[in-house]
């Protein structure tokens, strides 16, 4: 059982598009937020076409496949909390932002990676 609503991780322009999340991404997050014993707000999840264009993400994000999230954080204790339960739930793709942390599963990305926004 997950500890999310799909609708979490809609697009905000397609109602409903939580659906297209990628499952193994979900339980792999799902898990991390049970190691990290803190509440996982995600700022974005599925993204359509529009919604990646309008809001500055990549042609290539992993957004638009459902294999990524963006998880709201601004202080430095959380961060520290949400980028350790992602490591130990086998994450290895992760981006910090100063209000956000990225986290991604994509099997068409190079893995062992961090980096910054």
């Amino acid at each position: 059982m997950l500890h999310f609503e799909l609708s979490e991780f809609d697009s905000p322009d397609e109602i409903g598009s939580g659906k297209y999340m990628d499952d193994p991404f979900l339980q792999m997050l799902d898990h991390a937020r049970s190691i990290a014993g803190i509440t996982f707000k995600i700022n974005s999840g599925f993204r359509t076409k529009s919604r990646n264009e309008s809001c500055g993400g990549k042609i290539n994000s992993s957004h638009l496949f459902g294999y990524a999230a963006d998880i709201h954080c601004t202080d430095s204790r959380s961060r520290f909390i949400i980028i350790d339960a992602l490591t130990k739930a086998g994450f290895n793709r992760i981006g910090i932002g100063n209000t956000f942390i990225h986290v991604d599963n994509d099997p068409d990305k190079d893995a062992n990676v961090s980096w910054v926004y």
